[in-house]
């Protein structure tokens, strides 16, 4: 028995995170995820085999072996997307091991993905995304309601994510006319930046009480910290309660709705699909899904024929 073999599958899993945090530069959340994932089935193997399993045990597991595990995790409530999360961890799992010839084992390869739920983007409509960024100026703090104002302006009017605008370093602003901004994986995109954008940002960092250096964060919350995702949610959900919104009005249905209008106003589906910094057109065509829906639920409630 060679020494690889008798690695314990808990090295293993350290072994494989540490590559992924410093190979695919994965986000601390998903890299939390896919251990969490990969954690779960290495206690369900030792359960299966009645002791904790190493490399040996793993190369001889099957696509049953798997299945089983997955059939488990969806009694505990596991949806769909949970699977596939689960199955990608996995398969990370085994593609590096057998990467780094320790072991070889395609069945995690052999288990099928369930299908993507497809589900259209929830955008605003134009009146409360604008209604939305002007009740954000009702605070009685002046540099706070700027600041609102400001981050939702840069959210619809640039499509933003909400972790992309909060990355921004007080350097950035001003803006100028166009604005590189880092997306997932590291990649980078540039977009242009409207005047009302530019102006909305600049009233805010002009009114910004803290003293913070170029490094700094640009969105700060009341105390002069990096402003939080989690703060921005607080705002979207008072402001859906004031405006009565529904629970879609979130800080990434700016994103959606940046997308969804620029098309319904003729942008150009290849122009768009670089502004958001999508990898494939096919997500980017989503978009293009919600005036066919909206067009057919207007025939189907008007059209004498269709009731």
């Amino acid at each position: 028995m060679s020494v690889a073999s008798r690695l314990s599958a808990e090295t293993l899993k350290k072994n494989w995170l540490a590559q992924l945090t410093h190979e695919r530069r994965l986000s601390p959340h998903t890299l939390r995820a896919y251990g969490d994932d990969v954690a779960r089935f290495l206690a369900f193997l030792q359960e299966h085999f009645g002791k904790p399993p190493d490399a040996r045990a793993l190369a001889g597991i099957s696509p049953a072996d798997i299945r089983a595990f997955i059939n488990r995790r969806r009694s505990e409530g596991l949806n769909a997307s949970g699977v596939r999360r689960a199955l990608s961890s996995i398969r990370s799992l085994f593609r590096y091991l057998a990467r780094e010839e320790l072991m070889e084992n395609p069945a995690a390869r052999t288990v099928r993905t369930p299908k993507r739920a497809h589900t259209l983007p929830r955008p605003l409509s134009e009146v409360d995304a604008h209604r939305t960024i002007s009740e954000a100026g009702e605070n009685d703090v002046e540099w706070l309601a700027a600041r609102d104002v400001a981050l939702l302006t840069l959210l619809y009017g640039a499509g933003l994510r909400i972790s992309e605008a909060l990355s921004l370093r007080r350097g950035d602003a001003p803006f100028g006319e166009w604005l590189t901004v880092l997306g997932k994986r590291s990649k980078e995109r540039a977009i242009p930046m409207l005047p009302i954008v530019r102006e909305a940002v600049a009233s805010y960092a002009a009114l910004v009480p803290f003293a913070i250096g170029k490094d700094g964060a640009l969105f700060l919350s009341r105390r002069g910290k990096p402003m939080s995702a989690r703060e921005a949610q607080l705002l979207m959900q008072k402001l859906r309660s004031a405006l009565g919104l529904s629970e879609r009005a979130t800080p990434h249905a700016f994103r959606h709705s940046f997308a969804t209008h620029l098309l319904a106003n003729g942008g150009d589906l290849r122009a768009v699909q670089e502004l958001l910094g999508h990898a494939s057109l096919s997500t980017t065509q989503a978009y293009t899904e919600i005036d066919t829906k909206k067009l057919l639920d207007v025939y189907q409630s008007a059209h004498p024929r269709a009731r």
